[in-house]
């Protein structure tokens, strides 16, 4: 039993002004005599519940005005504590100005729990870094409104920027899921006008409009099936498998990235890298290979290689 279920625990055991003896509370905690005494002190001390030992009835008890009220604070291990303002910190740096202002009252809760405990987080800035990379501006008044409608499960009227076509189009959607894919935002939505599911870059939407109607429900299964079953942030059911083959060299690092959940792999006899995966749409992969110049080629498909190297052809036109 970790010490945060048994300090809840005690609580329990003590609740309406029941006087429990030592001897009952160590056999339902299932601790040793140290441990108990150790809890009481520090239930009395650091997390002030007011348990007092009634000697006239042999037992423990907690003050009936308070032994219905909830125990104050949230109890974590010096380590838990430092985990989760780390993971605070790392969340700060990645989204400042969205998740930044709502995370701060954790924050300066979890700096002064840390700081009864004798730790200083000062130097966390400093120690743990995020450096995002194409990380494009979400508009906050947007991103609150999409996330709200996702955990409420609400409908939401969205204008969203096509940056295939330069169009702004308009739609009426049901939010599945928020996706935090390469330093950037994306909506899984029930698109009604479609029929269909869609993703939806969140800094792409222009205006967002909560709905009073409740959103489509779309079975987990069938969503991540049709959301994640192919290469990347393209949606669909893939439509072939990439075959590629990346030199010796670069297979230090390939080798080691998982680029698909159900990628299959093999290192040939000269230490090149084999790679294949699924994908519905080249355009991202296609661009994700490219910097990998001479290191990698496509195998397979014919219509994919003949993309890519009609892809490397025109880049090299640029340089003539």
């Amino acid at each position: 039993m970790s010490e945060v279920v048994r300090l809840y625990q005690y609580k329990s055991l003590l609740a309406g002004g029941r006087v429990v003896s030592k001897a009952s509370l160590l056999e339902a905690l299932e601790v040793s005599e140290a441990t108990f005494k150790r809890d009481i002190a520090k239930l009395r001390d650091q997390l002030h519940v007011p348990i007092s030992f009634n000697r006239d009835r042999g037992g423990y008890q907690m003050d009936p005005v308070h032994a219905d009220s909830e125990l104050p604070g949230i109890w974590f291990s010096s380590e838990e504590l430092l985990a989760l303002l780390t993971i605070e910190q790392m969340l700060t740096q990645l989204e400042p100005g969205l998740l930044g202002p709502k995370l701060k009252p954790l924050q300066q809760r979890l700096s002064a729990m840390l700081a009864k405990q004798g730790i200083s987080d000062g130097q966390l800035a400093q120690r743990v870094l995020m450096m995002p990379a194409g990380k494009r501006r979400v508009a906050l008044k947007n991103f609150e409104a999409v996330a709200s409608a996702t955990l409420a499960r609400t409908c939401i009227s969205i204008a969203h920027y096509n940056r295939q076509n330069g169009e702004l189009v308009h739609r009426i959607v049901s939010p599945q899921q928020l996706v935090y894919y390469r330093d950037n935002w994306y909506l899984d939505a029930w698109c009604h006008l479609r029929q269909a599911l869609r993703s939806f870059a969140v800094d792409a939407i222009a205006t967002c409009e909560l709905l009073p109607e409740p959103a489509l429900e779309i079975d987990s299964t069938e969503l991540q099936q049709a959301m994640r079953s192919s290469y990347g942030i393209f949606n669909g059911a893939a439509k072939a498998w990439a075959k590629l083959r990346f030199t010796p060299e670069r297979a230090r690092w390939v080798s080691r990235e998982t680029w698909h959940p159900e990628q299959r792999s093999a290192t040939a006899a000269d230490g090149s890298y084999l790679l294949e995966l699924p994908y519905s749409d080249e355009r991202e992969l296609i661009g994700d290979l490219l910097r990998f110049g001479a290191d990698v080629e496509v195998l397979a498909p014919v219509d994919l290689r003949n993309r890519m190297k009609r892809a490397l052809h025109e880049a090299a036109g640029r340089y003539v």
